[in-house]
C-alpha cells in the first residue's frame, strides 16, 4: 500500500497541531493555577495586614473609649455629689419651713377651738334653759 507525501504531511501536521494545541491549552492552564496561587497569597498578606491594622484601630478606639469613660463617670459623680448636697440642704431647709408652718397652724387651730368652745358657751347663756309649763297668753 502507498501513502502519498501530502497524506503523510496532513497527518504530521494534525499531529503537530494537535500538540501544540495540547501544549497551549497545558501551559494556559498551569499559568490559571499559578496565577490564583499568587492571588490567594496576596490575599493572604493582604489580610494579615488588614487584620494588624484593624488590631491597632480597635486598641485605639478601647483605650480611647476607657479614657472618656473614666471623664464621664468622674464627672457624673461630681454632678450627683452636688446634686445631693443641693438635695439635701433643700430638704433641710423645706423640713424647717415645715415644721414651723406646721406649729403655726396647729396653734391657730388650737385658737379656733379656744374661740368655738367660749361662742357655744356664751350662746348658751344667752339662751338660757328652755322654759317648762309656761302658757303663753294672747
Amino acid at each position: 500500500m502507498f501513502v502519498s507525501a501530502e497524506i503523510i504531511t496532513i497527518v504530521l501536521s494534525a499531529v503537530g497541531l494537535l500538540l501544540t494545541l495540547g501544549g497551549t491549552m497545558f501551559a494556559g492552564f498551569a499559568w490559571c493555577i499559578r496565577r490564583s496561587d499568587a492571588l490567594r497569597t496576596d490575599l493572604t498578606n493582604v489580610e494579615k495586614s488588614l487584620g494588624s491594622r484593624i488590631d491597632g484601630v480597635e486598641r485605639k478606639l478601647t483605650a480611647r473609649i476607657d479614657g472618656v469613660e473614666r471623664k464621664l463617670t468622674a464627672r457624673i459623680d461630681g454632678v450627683e455629689r452636688k446634686l445631693t448636697a443641693r438635695i439635701d440642704g433643700v430638704e433641710s431647709s423645706l423640713g424647717a419651713r415645715i415644721d414651723a408652718v406646721e406649729s403655726s397652724l396647729g396653734a391657730r387651730i388650737h385658737t379656733v377651738v379656744a374661740d368655738t368652745t367660749e361662742l357655744k358657751i356664751a350662746m348658751a347663756r344667752l339662751e338660757g334653759p328652755q322654759r317648762h309649763l309656761i302658757v303663753a297668753t294672747h
